[in-house]
């Protein structure tokens, strides 16, 4: 975690994509950090496992899962992250789930921004129910 949580009017304040761009690190680790836990493969068969479980398809699948569940604000986040022009979409994957595993990754970012460590397994509890 951050030596200093930032305030939330500086985290809601930071563009959506540098957001993502840390929530993908959170989220990443705390999916190896589950496969390590959960699986005793090699770790080959642990990065396929972590390629299927951080793509986009998968966390588009997430973001529906997790709607239901936030508050105003994290939604509000959600789709500030859902809404961000992306530069360019890779080939494998639609646009849709492109914009909504960008949004997964904001809304972590910024949970990881303020420090709610708590707010984070929450939520990545409920995408890995």
């Amino acid at each position: 975690m951050l030596n200093k949580p930032v305030d939330k009017k500086t985290a809601v304040n930071t563009g959506s994509l540098r957001l993502a761009f840390l929530g993908d690190a959170v989220y990443s680790l705390l999916v190896r950090e589950k496969l390590l836990a959960e699986h005793q493969e090699k770790v080959a068969a642990l990065n396929v496992r972590l390629a299927n479980l951080v793509s986009a398809a998968a966390q588009s699948s997430a973001y529906e899962k997790i709607l239901p569940h936030l508050t105003e604000e994290e939604t509000d986040v959600l789709k500030r992250g859902k809404n961000a022009q992306v530069g360019h979409i890779p080939k494998n994957q639609t646009v849709k789930d492109y914009h909504q595993a960008t949004a997964v990754e904001a809304l972590f970012g910024y949970l990881y921004l303020i420090g709610d460590e708590k707010r984070i397994s929450e939520i990545f509890d409920i995408i890995h129910s």
